[in-house]
């Protein structure tokens, strides 16, 4: 809650915000100027002010593809990895990842899927947990305490498959 007072007074306009969470939250994440006015619901022209005040700065780089121009993270910059650690802990990310490893079993890999691995701050966040002897009942019961901490309501999905979208939060490593 603190990060997310910080941010919002640091970053005032609220178009940026969601623009950096869209891009920095995962960098395989893009857009382009009239699927992100859609997206964000905004007019084009606040999306391509924004869009041309990122990429200026060098945090976005510019493709042609087609007759679009796309728009990604550039992950060379170097405030891409402090931006990214911002947006993650801005969403609760490192949080939920913090509580989860301590607290509920064998836990092989933890994954953001759904609308934040794409970007779109929709208030609800699912995290996929593969593991064996998860405590699901845990689960449930730290999920006010998270909503309550970080703003957002999250669900935890065990053991499912992840799709392309899915970014991984937590692999362990193979001993």
């Amino acid at each position: 809650m603190l990060l997310d007072i910080m941010l919002n007074s640091l970053i005032t306009s609220k178009t940026r915000l969601r623009m950096l969470i869209k891009f920095f939250v995962s960098a395989a994440n893009n857009g382009y100027l009239n699927g992100l006015a859609n997206e964000f619901n905004e007019s084009t022209n606040s999306i391509r002010k924004e869009l041309n005040n990122l990429s200026g700065a060098g945090y976005l780089l510019k493709s042609k593809e087609n007759n679009r121009v796309i728009y990604n993270a550039n992950t060379s910059h170097p405030m891409f990895e402090v931006l990214q650690k911002i947006v993650r802990q801005h969403l609760g990310l490192e949080d939920i990842v913090e509580t989860v490893i301590e607290r509920i079993g064998d836990v092989d890999q933890i994954a953001l899927t759904g609308e934040y691995a794409k970007g779109i701050d929709s208030g609800n966040i699912e995290i996929v947990i593969n593991g064996t002897n998860v405590n699901s009942e845990y689960l449930e019961n730290i999920k006010p305490k998270i909503k309550k901490k970080i703003g957002r309501e999250v669900n935890f999905l065990l053991n499912q498959k992840l799709d392309s979208n899915s970014i991984i939060l937590f692999k362990k490593i193979a001993e």
